[in-house]
């Protein structure tokens, strides 16, 4: 298998995940040889060799209900139509192997182009608008579940924990203020244009469901907002693109302060759960923790 030795701060690292996958992939009547692992994060994903099926293992047990949600929202989009990653029909999942949850999804064949900002607009207006059917039951948004689960994990010093913890406080008592302007429905959860994918087809696909929820949609919509008002990562053109095909820019919104907050907390504790796994993720870690102690600094931020 073309696996790596790479560890996170928790103990999961590629060799462990591909022993999981492997045995996943029997009990699923899957070929799991020469599968290729194409990215280790919050989950780890392998391209089997032998069949167009992507296979996702999470990283401990308590991702187990996230793993079920995913695969029910791809069941439920795919039946409305609409443009979504499809988990693999008849077979049970998701599967627990050795404290992994494991799920297996039809194999996405790329283009030749990545989706654009203005395409993420349009999935989100869209998907905005569906109505969540009675028989699934989504849980509310909780920007902190996340962060515990990784700050109980991290391998960080003990002044950067302290420091993360008491601004997951703050933030807290900041977001329970919170009042949204738009009704509740069908949210991504982690909204960012890298999860569209765009077929061969030139068809755009909305993955990666583990954070689905119902909420607002301000919760979906902070992603690129942050990233563009505070990071800077989008052209004025690109922006305006996701605005023009959305409606709504909601840095205009009185609360984009807390939820910019929130974002850039959730980047900053993302990121720290692989500080040991390269020189680039522990600098870019360094950069970011830095920012969240100084809000008023310019954001010099790197994507990873």
């Amino acid at each position: 298998m073309a696996v790596d030795a790479a560890r996170g701060s928790d103990g999961f690292n590629s060799a462990g995940a591909a022993r999981v996958m492997a045995a996943a992939c029997r009990a699923a009547g899957l070929d799991g040889r020469g599968a290729e692992l194409i990215r280790l994060g919050e989950n780890a994903l392998f391209r089997l060799a032998t069949a167009p099926v992507i296979v996702r293992v999470a990283r401990g047990e308590e991702w187990l209900p996230k793993a079920r949600r995913e695969v029910a929202v791809s069941r439920w989009l795919t039946g409305e139509g609409f443009p979504a990653t499809r988990v693999i029909e008849d077979l049970e999942q998701p599967l627990l192997i050795d404290g992994h949850p494991v799920t297996f999804w039809h194999l996405i064949v790329e283009g030749d182009r990545m989706a654009t900002y203005g395409e993420l607009g349009a999935v989100l207006r869209d998907l905005h608008s569906l109505t969540v059917p009675d028989g699934l039951h989504l849980p509310p948004y909780d920007p902190f579940v996340k962060a515990e689960l990784r700050l109980q994990r991290a391998v960080i010093p003990a002044d950067d924990k302290a420091f993360l913890r008491k601004r997951e406080r703050e933030l807290k008592d900041r977001y329970a203020e919170l009042r949204f302007d738009s009704p509740k429905g069908p949210v991504h959860g982690d909204a960012h244009v890298q999860n569209l994918m765009v077929d061969d087809q030139g068809k755009v696909i909305l993955i990666d469901f583990e954070f689905f929820c119902f909420d607002h949609p301000e919760l979906d919509l902070m992603v690129t907002a942050v990233e563009h008002h505070s990071l800077g990562w989008q052209t004025d053109e690109q922006y305006g693109d996701f605005v023009a095909a959305y409606g709504r820019d909601l840095y205009d919104w009185p609360g984009y302060g807390t939820l910019r907050g929130l974002q850039e907390f959730g980047m900053t504790t993302w990121l720290m759960q692989n500080v040991h796994e390269s020189e680039a993720a522990a600098v870019e870690y360094e950069r970011r923790i830095a920012g969240l102690r100084d809000d008023d600094a310019p954001r010099n931020w790197r994507p990873l």
